[in-house]
């Protein structure tokens, strides 16, 4: 493996982990930069992270794709449902390589208000320009059909083709069918119903698709308070209940817009030294482009400074621009001629614009941390670059590994180890040790025999050695260690240093004199680190060891006619055999009954 190789992949996991848990659209990309994949997500940082997990079995055609992915870039959107939107538009848009032999061609599905005399409601795939309404798209058909079936259930719309024109229906040319005897359809066809009184109906249908839900609700609530007012309880029921839906009912896409054609949208957003721009291509209502860029701050510029750079970086890379520039922040002076740049107060377009500053946001807070992740890096080079000037060490202890010993009262000896690499821990590199060999409370065999262990192993399966050993516990610890040390021909390979009670004094072998480290020292902050982490892992594998021991089980299931049942009920209740003790024969009865009451009691006596 190249180094280049390896750093791009450091790169691809830092990027990975901090992606945000949110919905948005994702793009893998070449080393050339051109989109290899464009894929939706519930939350980003779950699906991106699933292409590079090791535990995955994934086919050949993904295994190729995480191959060549050299850069990951992704678009925050508001739900689910609207990442299904924008994948859907900007995989026809882009037609990757690995997209297309997913996709079948069909386009999603929309919901169709028909431009005539009583117009109809229905869905269709084809978009005619003849004036009709046309809403969506809808990336799940049954989402879609839930939605009409929604409208049909309280307005009565007809589902006939028929030319329903004043002088057919005068001169009586159709008659009512079955969807007027069963209360679907109010008749129009015979003249049972107006044309002003349908299109009421179909002013409510608009303003669900058009996700103008209030006046849909007030009507709703006005004709239920109506019916309940005439003690038509049931219809005030029809009606709440049609109330309840199209409040759970939330959709309203910002992704698309009928009534947006052409629009660039550019938001920025910066703080401190940093700055993020966004950009948002809107082409027939839908987002078919999205791209975010870094402008730096050099001289400390307002923001609609580095907005009205970014419109002119804009102008550069774009070959066409729409008529209309959307942005956060107003522009006084621009050189674009014969576009409007604005800042919308209301409608589709403040919302795209809410929606890019989001992007700018997250942008924007991913590059701080990668930032403050840089500094925690070289802050982990600093610490370990100082302990190996405290400790006058020939290399850079950039792996070490650290040992502590746990027992109560001498029961249930443990030991652990702790490693650190490149100053930081790595957890899948502890390991714990069931002492075996020693009996009794002795520390100092306990720490021989688990040094002996672990680097007996090392050197048998030819693994990599630390840099530096760690020892919590004392001269003696240390002096146990170095015995083990020798014994495998090591002592003179391995730095071996053991940690006192007073953290600032350090023991190295042979030396009877502490090394001490000053408080404030990072070499100092980095064994604290080592030691407290050694430390913890040590007493949590000790007490799970403990509360497993025979003898620290209560027993009371042993005396006769006490079950494990009634054991664990009785501690469930009393919290512990003391408590139960020293409780009264009426609380015991309470909890048990007399009878298995009496034999607890005797058995707890001895009888």
């Amino acid at each position: 493996m190249s180094n280049s190789s390896y750093t791009t992949k450091e790169a691809l996991a830092d990027k990975v982990r901090s992606l945000p848990h949110e919905p948005g659209v994702y793009r893998f990309l070449s080393e050339e930069g051109k989109i290899l994949y464009i894929g939706k997500a519930k939350n980003l940082r779950k699906r991106v992270g699933s292409y590079f997990s090791s535990q995955r079995q994934h086919s050949y055609r993904i295994k190729k794709l995480v191959s060549l992915i050299q850069d990951i870039e992704y678009t925050l959107v508001n739900s689910e449902v609207e990442a299904l939107l924008l994948e859907n538009n900007l995989i026809k848009n882009h037609q990757p390589k690995y997209n297309i032999l997913l996709k079948d061609g069909k386009t999603y599905p929309y919901i169709c208000v028909k431009n005539e005399r009583f117009p109809r409601v229905f869905s269709t795939r084809n978009k005619i320009d003849d004036g009709s309404l046309y809403f969506g798209p809808y990336p799940s058909v049954s989402t879609m059909n839930d939605l009409l079936r929604l409208i049909r259930g309280f307005v009565k719309i007809r589902t006939c083709s028929l030319h329903l024109s004043e002088a057919n229906i005068q001169a009586g040319k159709f008659k009512r069918c079955l969807e007027f005897q069963i209360g679907n359809c109010a008749g129009p066809c015979e003249g049972l119903q107006s044309e002003k009184e349908y299109l009421l109906g179909i002013s409510q249908v608009k303003n669900i698709l058009r996700g103008k839900l209030k006046p849909v609700l007030d009507f709703l609530e006005e004709s239920m308070m109506q019916s309940a007012e005439e003690f038509a309880f049931e219809k005030a029921e029809w009606f709440r209940m049609r109330m309840e839906r199209i409040k759970a009912y939330k959709r309203k896409s910002t992704v698309v817009s009928e009534k947006i054609s052409q629009l660039e949208v550019l938001t920025v957003l910066s703080e401190a030294h940093l700055a993020v721009v966004n950009h948002f291509k809107i082409f027939e209502g839908a987002i078919i482009q999205t791209h975010a860029w870094e402008v730096k701050r050099q001289h400390e510029e307002e923001d609609e400074e580095l907005l009205a750079a970014a419109l002119e970086h804009l102008q550069d890379e774009e070959e066409e621009l729409a008529a209309e520039i959307a942005v956060n922040l107003p522009v006084k002076e621009h050189n674009l001629e014969d576009i409007r740049v604005f800042v919308p107060k209301r409608g589709d377009k403040k919302h795209l614009v809410e929606l890019s500053q989001k992007n700018c946001k997250v942008l924007l807070t991913e590059k701080l941390y990668n930032q403050k992740f840089k500094k925690r890096k070289s802050m982990g080079e600093t610490m370990m670059e100082a302990l190996q000037a405290e400790l006058n060490l020939i290399e850079l202890p950039n792996h070490i590994e650290c040992f502590d010993n746990s027992n109560f009262q001498g029961s249930s000896p443990v030991a652990s180890m702790v490693v650190f690499k490149e100053g930081k821990a790595s957890k899948k590199d502890y390991r714990h040790f069931n002492i075996k060999t020693v009996v009794g409370p002795d520390d100092f065999a306990s720490m021989n025999e688990v040094v002996t262990r672990r680097y007996k192993r090392q050197v048998e399966e030819k693994q990599p050695l630390p840099k530096l050993i760690l020892v919590d516990g004392g001269k003696g610890q240390l002096n146990a260690a170095a015995k083990a040390l020798k014994e495998l021909d090591l002592l003179d390979k391995i730095p071996l240093v053991g940690i006192a009670k007073r953290l600032e004094e350090l023991y190295a072998v042979g030396d009877p004199i502490p090394l001490h480290i000053d408080k404030k020292s990072p070499a100092l902050k980095l064994v604290q680190q080592i030691r407290d982490e050694a430390h913890r892992f040590a007493i949590t594998f000790h007490r799970k060891k403990r509360s497993k021991a025979p003898g620290q089980k209560s027993r009371l299931s042993e005396i006769p006619g006490i079950g494990p049942e009634t054991e664990k009920q009785l501690l469930k209740h009393f919290k512990s055999v003391k408590k139960l003790k020293a409780a009264s024969t009426e609380e015991i009865e309470a909890v048990i009954g007399k009878a298995k009451a009496k034999k607890l009691l005797e058995g707890l006596a001895g009888k």
